[in-house]
C-alpha cells in the first residue's frame, strides 16, 4: 500500500513560552501602542528594534505592521511616488508588484534564471528604465549580490531587497538585506519568525531612516526609538513627510523579541529539513534539483524544484497524485492565481511585457514550504512520496 503523509503544511510550531510570558505581561500592563509607555520605560517595540539592527549590522530599524508595508514605505523613503518605474524580479509573490502599486509606481519586471534568482543580464539591459530595484529573494534564493550591486552602482539604481524569505540567510558573509539600500523583512505566520503579521526594515541612511519613521506614524515622538538617527535628520524632514500609519505594536514586538534570539539555531534545523528533501529526490527521471550558490547561506523553509519542459497536463498529474498521498504542492505555472501562487502576467496593474525565459520556468516550477513541525523522518516520506509520482507519470511520456 502507498504511503501517506498525514501532517499538516500549514501548521506552525507553538510561540515559545518566553515569548508567551512576554506577551503576558505586555496585556497585563496594557500598554500595547509603542508610544503608550510608563515613565523610564522602552517600549517592546524599541527594544526590538535595537535588537535586531544590532543582528545584521544595520545602524538603523523600524517595526511596521507588515512586511508589505515596510516595501512600501522603503520606496516612499528614497523618493519613489506617482508614475516612476521600479524594476523588479518577475518570479515573486503578489504583495512585492503590490508594494510598488501602492505608492502609485509603475512595476517593470525583470527575468528570473533557473536558479530562480534575478537575470542579470536582463536587468543590465533594463537599468536605464528606472533608478530603484526592487529586489525579490524569492522563496529565499539570493542571487550574486557583489554583481548586482556592481550594475545597480555603475547605473545609479537604489537597491532595496525584499527579505521576506531571507531573515537569517547572507551572501558571503553579509546578511541579506545589507547589500541594497534598504533591507525589508517580514514576520507573518509562515516566515521564519512568527508575529502573525508584521515588518521591518533597516537601513543605514539616516534620511531614510527619519523618512520611514515618519512615514510609519511616530508624530513627533522619534525620539521614543532606540534604532533610530538624531533628532537633526528629521528637523526638516517632520514637515514634509505625511503620516501614513503602519506602526508594529508592543503586543508583536515581545511575541517577536525572543524568537529573534533563536533564528540561528532555526535557521539550522530548517536547513535539516531542506537537505534532507534535496537528498530524498535526488536522480528522480524528470526533476531538476534547483542548485545553489556556495556563496549563498541560505535558509530552507520552502524547497522548489523543476518539471522541465513538463506539459500542464502532466503537471497537474503530479500535484494531484502528491495531493492524494498528503503532500501539497504549489505551482507557479498556472494561468490563473490560486492562494497565495500567481504568475507575473496576473499582475495587470504592472508594466507587462513576454518574458519568455521566465515562462519556461515558471511552465514547470514546483513550490512546498517546510514548516518546522516536519521531522526529518517526514521530509523523507515527503520525498519519497514526490519521487514516486514525479517518475510514475514521467515514465508515462
Amino acid at each position: 500500500m502507498s504511503e501517506v503523509f498525514k501532517g499538516s503544511f500549514t501548521q506552525q510550531e507553538p510561540i515559545p513560552e518566553d515569548a508567551i510570558a512576554a506577551a503576558v505581561a505586555v496585556m497585563r500592563h496594557g500598554r500595547l501602542h509603542r508610544y503608550n509607555t510608563a515613565d523610564a520605560e522602552v517600549s517592546e517595540t524599541a527594544l526590538l528594534e535595537q535588537e535586531f539592527a544590532a543582528s545584521v549590522g544595520a545602524k538603523y530599524c523600524l517595526a511596521v505592521a507588515s512586511g508589505g508595508y515596510a516595501i512600501a514605505t522603503a520606496l516612499r523613503a528614497v523618493g519613489i511616488g506617482h508614475g516612476d518605474r521600479v524594476l523588479s524580479n518577475a518570479f515573486t509573490l503578489a504583495p512585492v508588484p503590490g508594494a510598488i502599486a501602492a505608492v502609485g509606481a509603475v512595476p517593470v519586471l525583470v527575468e528570473v534564471t533557473d536558479k530562480l534568482v534575478i537575470d542579470l543580464d536582463d536587468l543590465a539591459t533594463k537599468l536605464d528604465k528606472a533608478k530603484v530595484l526592487l529586489l525579490s529573494h524569492m522563496r529565499g534564493h539570493i542571487c550574486d549580490m557583489d554583481a548586482l550591486m556592481a550594475l545597480c552602482d555603475a547605473a545609479g539604481v537604489t537597491v532595496i531587497e525584499d527579505c521576506a524569505h531571507t531573515m537569517g540567510a547572507a551572501w558571503r558573509s553579509t546578511p541579506s538585506g545589507r547589500h541594497g539600500a534598504v533591507g525589508c523583512y517580514s514576520c507573518q505566520t509562515y516566515k521564519h519568525v512568527n508575529a502573525g503579521e508584521g515588518g521591518l526594515l533597516v537601513t543605514d541612511d539616516p534620511a531614510i531612516a527619519a523618512r520611514a519613521i515618519l512615514l510609519s506614524g511616530s508624530y513627533m515622538l522619534f525620539d521614543r526609538h532606540l534604532a533610530s538617527p538624531p533628532a537633526a535628520a528629521f528637523e526638516k524632514l517632520k514637515y514634509e513627510t505625511p503620516n501614513i500609519s503602519g506602526r508594529m505594536d508592543n503586543l508583536r514586538a515581545a511575541i517577536l523579541r525572543p524568537q529573534l534570539r533563536a533564528l540561528d539555531s532555526q535557521v539550522a534545523r530548517w536547513n535539516q529539513r531542506y537537505h534532507t528533501l534535496e537528498k530524498g529526490v535526488q536522480h528522480t527521471p524528470g526533476l531538476t534539483i534547483v542548485e545553489r550558490n556556495p556563496n549563498e547561506h541560505f535558509v530552507g523553509s520552502s524547497f522548489q524544484f523543476l518539471l522541465r519542459q513538463w506539459t500542464t497536463a502532466k503537471v497537474d498529474d503530479v500535484l494531484s497524485r502528491c495531493k492524494k498521498r498528503g503532500v501539497e504542492l504549489k505551482w507557479f505555472g498556472a494561468a490563473v492565481p490560486s492562494g497565495y501562487t500567481s504568475r507575473y502576467d496576473s499582475w495587470r496593474y504592472a508594466d507587462i511585457t513576454a518574458l519568455p525565459k521566465s515562462d519556461q520556468i515558471l511552465a514547470g516550477l514546483v513550490d512546498m514550504r517546510v514548516p518546522l513541525t516536519f521531522s526529518i523522518d517526514d521530509c523523507s516520506l515527503i520525498a519519497r512520496i514526490i519521487r514516486e509520482e514525479v517518475s510514475s507519470v514521467f515514465q508515462q511520456s
